[in-house]
């Protein structure tokens, strides 16, 4: 949406969990820490994330739910919302991206895109 009105914009940080993994079994573990920053002029209210988690063999794992880590924030103008969460994987490499669907204080609902970011092992890209 480009109103400005509902301007919600995302950034997320992504580190590999060695203590958590078990490459040998193909279990790969990634926290991600996001950051929703609203940038548009109406308080907003986070009520459900959709993500889609694509690991390397191109398999997607779709989640939908209610808030994010059984929170529902409601982000003030100009203020955000930081919190952390995990994924685990079949390899070393994959890739996250998705939504939050957000409610306007004005009654109106529109998505809060999550650009595409990568997860990957250390060492696992050159």
């Amino acid at each position: 949406m480009s109103d400005s009105r509902y301007q919600v914009d995302v950034s997320v940080a992504t580190r590999y969990l060695p203590e958590q993994s078990q490459p040998e079994q193909d279990r790969f573990a990634f926290a991600y820490t996001v950051t929703i920053v609203n940038n548009g002029q109406l308080p907003a209210k986070l009520l459900s994330r959709h993500w889609l988690i694509t690991d390397g063999n191109g398999r997607v794992q779709e989640v939908r739910g209610a808030g994010v880590v059984g929170q529902q924030p409601l982000i003030e103008p100009g203020a955000s919302h930081t919190y952390s969460s995990g994924t685990l994987m079949a390899t070393q490499v994959g890739t996250m991206q998705g939504s939050y669907e957000m409610l306007a204080d004005d009654g109106e609902h529109f998505d809060a895109v999550i650009a595409p970011f990568r997860l990957a092992v250390p060492g696992a890209l050159h």
